[in-house]
């Protein structure tokens, strides 16, 4: 049996991805955004029920677990989904899972 603190490496910094990919909330600004779309704070307000400053946490919290890219153009900030860096994070889980489990 391996000692419950050791943290396996396709494991570590997962947490922040799950724990804001498990909130309704951001799971639905998440699926606002269209396939390689990039929306800007307007247009994800706009699609959503919550207050731009609500909005405006969870593009935060969506970006600190890299779920989420932002890029300055101009005054805008344009946000699209980092589908690569989700994409490795769980399959990296699943892969463990897979064969060490």
């Amino acid at each position: 049996m391996n000692e419950i603190d050791n943290i396996p490496n396709e494991w570590k910094n997962i947490s922040g991805l799950f724990v804001a990919i498990g909130d309704e909330q951001r799971q639905r600004i998440l699926l606002s955004f269209e396939k390689n779309e990039q929306l800007n704070i307007s247009q994800i307000v706009a699609s959503s029920k919550l207050s731009r400053t609500a909005v405006t946490h969870h593009l935060k919290l969506l970006r600190q677990c890299n779920a989420l890219q932002s890029e300055k153009v101009g005054k805008e900030v344009f946000f699209r989904v980092n589908k690569q860096h989700m994409l490795e994070s769980i399959e990296n889980v699943l892969h463990y899972i897979k064969e060490e489990i």
